[in-house]
């Protein structure tokens, strides 16, 4: 929580940026950014649910779904951006962070709560817990507010900005 949730907001901060440079508002346009804010939606929701929630057998489930999901709509997202813009070397590296990010945090979850992925799949000693509980020991009250200003700050605001800035233009080239 304290490494790889700020890396992750670092690294979206640093793509949000390659696609300013890029003038994605003039060449891939709202679509893309609709593409982007759906794949934060799709970390978020794993995101908040190993701050709020018991980590077991549900939850790990959950998150590898949304791993696999992002992944999916990260390869719709360069596909279609490939055919509308230039994707720099720069901004493809960043996207390599931000694909294994979720995949790391999964990988670190699972090893803390081993028990709850073997589980999962039927192995091990512990039950498949598939229940949805609030954490016993809540997450720090500061940590969450740091934490949810870094998001709306650096990953919220950026990709709704780069939203507007695409309807924007697009509105003005008479196309919406």
């Amino acid at each position: 929580m304290y490494v790889l949730v700020p890396l992750w907001i670092a690294v979206g901060f640093a793509d949000w940026l390659c696609h300013r440079s890029a003038h994605i508002e003039h060449t891939a346009g709202p679509k893309e950014s609709f593409i982007h804010l759906l794949m934060l939606a799709e970390v978020g929701a794993p995101l908040m649910a190993a701050l709020f929630l018991e980590i077991n057998a549900l939850v790990i489930a959950c998150m590898m779904f949304a791993f696999i999901l992002h992944e999916a709509t990260a390869l719709w997202d360069v596909s279609y951006a490939v055919g509308k813009r230039q994707v720099s070397p720069w901004e493809q590296h960043m996207h390599s962070f931000l694909e294994m990010i979720p995949l790391m945090a999964i990988l670190l979850v699972s090893l803390l709560h081993h028990g709850q992925l073997m589980a999962l799949f039927g192995v091990g000693h512990e039950a498949r817990d598939l229940g949805l509980r609030w954490k016993t020991e809540p997450m720090p009250l500061a940590y969450l507010i740091t934490l949810f200003t870094a998001i709306a700050l650096f990953s919220v605001w950026p990709y709704v900005n780069e939203l507007y800035r695409g309807l924007k233009a697009k509105r003005a080239q008479g196309s919406l």
